[in-house]
């Protein structure tokens, strides 16, 4: 017979959002439980230097999350290595059921499951993340100060990369597929008066360059098939992010892209009891810091909600 848990709080995922959930669940002494999911920590054990975090000059992205897990833990949160089969979010106590066949039955649950960027699918790209090559310019654009880098993209995303990318590299190339980019025409029009963007249209990145760092990018052209090398220091992928939401389909109210649905000012979804955080639900931007806000905001939210009777 399977192992069935009845906990207060049950918060699905890790990384900042789920960590600081956890941290200000067990303050509030309501015995969270934290499943860590396939990648404990998320998205920050495969970053190298993090240097917009308060509070510390430069970290490491897998020792700030090892920290945070070790506070939880500290504060009282139970941390599980598990992974979620399944979720019924028809009544409560909601029913969670585990890989390793143990089923939770909590009366709060805090979804922080993340998302993850869209990468190209090269080898060099995987072998090189971290190494110059990025998913998110506001992470890593400081380390490319007075460098010439490549954008891959033709949404709003790639735009505002391209554009936030000019305060500190000093040539900027948005390479898009296509012959004209999705973005909206404000960006475009911001875009076409930046003299440091150069475009490169019908091109896409084939193979990223490079042993210890990115040295070039190859590019081929979509309506020939030719290739040509595009000497950069850095590679960032814009071409969108997948939230982490499968479980939840058809449960929650989501957007057309797969993000929970939020109330404005708050973490709760449209089941009542269940609140989301981080970028499970954040499009728009997507940090550490911001995350972790979120999971503060979640943990105090499900503790209200549980005083007044979880109604």
């Amino acid at each position: 017979m399977a192992d069935v848990r009845a906990v207060k709080v049950l918060v699905i995922g890790s990384g900042p959002a789920g960590y600081t959930a956890a941290i200000y669940a067990a303050r509030a002494a309501l015995e969270p439980v934290l499943i860590e999911g396939l990648q404990p920590g998320g998205q920050l054990t495969i970053t190298t230097d993090v240097e917009n975090w308060p509070g510390d000059v430069s970290v490491q992205g897998p020792n700030l999350m090892i920290r945070m897990a070790e506070q939880a833990r500290h504060v009282g949160a139970e941390v599980i290595s598990d992974m979620v089969a399944s979720v019924d979010l028809s009544r409560r106590p909601f029913a969670v059921e585990c890989e390793s066949g143990v089923r939770f039955l909590a009366d709060a649950l805090i979804i922080c499951t993340g998302a993850s960027a869209r990468w190209l699918g090269l080898d060099n790209e995987t072998r090189l993340r971290g190494f110059g090559v990025s998913a998110c310019a506001t992470c890593d654009g400081f380390f490319f100060r007075g460098k010439t880098v490549a954008v891959v993209g033709g949404g709003n995303t790639a735009v505002e990369e391209a554009l936030f990318l000019t305060n500190f590299a000093s040539r900027v190339h948005l390479v898009h597929r296509r012959g004209e980019l999705r973005a909206d025409k404000t960006n475009q029009a911001r875009l076409a008066a930046n003299p440091k963007i150069e475009m490169h249209w019908y091109a896409e990145v084939a193979d990223v360059i490079g042993d210890g760092g990115v040295d070039a990018v190859r590019l081929r052209d979509t309506r020939d098939g030719s290739l040509r090398d595009l000497a950069v220091d850095g590679l960032f992928v814009a071409i969108g992010h997948v939230p982490a939401t499968g479980l939840f389909q058809g449960q929650l109210a989501m957007d057309d892209e797969g993000y929970i649905v939020k109330a404005p000012d708050s973490t709760a979804t449209s089941v009542k009891g269940v609140f989301a955080a981080g970028d499970v639900t954040d499009k728009v931007f997507r940090q550490a810091v911001t995350a972790a806000g979120m999971g503060c905001m979640a943990a105090l939210e499900a503790e209200r909600f549980l005083a007044h009777g979880g109604g």
